[in-house]
């Protein structure tokens, strides 16, 4: 368990709003912020309000989300939508 996250705000947002994302999996954050899918979960539990938390883990659970890449359909190929700005590492990049 994460005793205390090591992340800014703008990086605790980004994560939160990684792990709504649909087409994002888990893998996607452990890519760019080095976060198990279990602390990924920690963080949404302390970020979150409790019923905001469950609406998450309900939909991530039941298999509403493509959140693993297992359970995701063959078709998906990308982490992110056509129209989200290039980020590379965490760091959007300047157009």
């Amino acid at each position: 368990m994460i005793k205390k996250l090591p992340f800014n705000d703008v990086d605790t947002d980004r994560i939160i709003e990684m792990a709504w994302e649909d087409k994002t999996p888990f893998e996607a954050i452990q890519f760019q912020f080095n976060l198990a899918e279990k602390d990924v979960i920690v963080l949404m539990r302390k970020e979150l309000k409790r019923s905001s938390f469950n609406l998450w883990r309900k939909r991530v659970s039941e298999g509403v989300s493509q959140k693993h890449l297992f359970k995701r359909n063959s078709n998906i190929s990308k982490f992110k939508c056509a129209q989200q700005r290039q980020i590379t590492l965490n760091k959007i990049s300047k157009r």
